[in-house]
């Protein structure tokens, strides 16, 4: 399955549409489930994942190692909900179908989730990814800081003031305060 991934990418960057296509349905859902952590609607989500398929295949020739495909075609993707985020820059209210779409959700508290996501929602654009891609993407501080082009140092200070704002936002929700 690798090789064939491998492969796939290797002809998607010499040009090959359909092989581009491929890759695009093996990886749609988690592209979309991503997109949907940023803009928090079905309509938007959806624009962003077409946008960022159009500026992935206009690109992909300057993709220089295959196995970096996942990660590029991310960062595009996050780049084009921020994109449209700034473009709505209103805040698109939380709904219940938000919570029946999040990725594994072992957590029957529903309430509980939809105030995390509420409170990432809030969080700065830097501080949203970093959770994103730790929480929902397991990826390592390493592979966080490659990803967005700074240092591990800096991966670890956005990490911790993110979930200080989460914590935050749990507190003013819960009406408890402890130091």
């Amino acid at each position: 399955m690798e090789n064939e991934h491998h492969w796939l990418v290797k002809k998607a960057i010499k040009g090959n549409k359909r092989a581009f296509e491929k890759l695009l349905q093996q990886h749609y859902e988690q592209i979309y489930r991503t997109a949907y952590l940023y803009v928090h609607n079905e309509e938007d989500a959806l624009d962003v994942v077409q946008e960022a398929a159009y500026q992935a295949l206009t690109s992909i020739h300057s993709l220089k190692n295959p196995e970096y495909f996942m990660t590029w075609l991310t960062r595009i993707v996050i780049r084009c909900s921020g994109q449209l985020l700034k473009r709505k820059s209103n805040v698109v209210p939380l709904s219940d179908e938000i919570v029946t779409n999040l990725p594994d959700q072992g957590n029957p508290n529903i309430d509980e989730s939809l105030q995390l996501l509420t409170a990432i929602q809030q969080l700065k654009e830097n501080y949203r990814t970093v959770i994103i891609l730790f929480y929902y993407y397991d990826y390592s501080i390493k592979m966080i800081s490659s990803f967005m082009e700074i240092p591990e140092g800096s991966v670890k200070t956005y990490l911790s003031r993110a979930k200080v704002e989460l914590k935050k936002s749990y507190k003013n929700e819960e009406g408890k305060c402890h130091g």
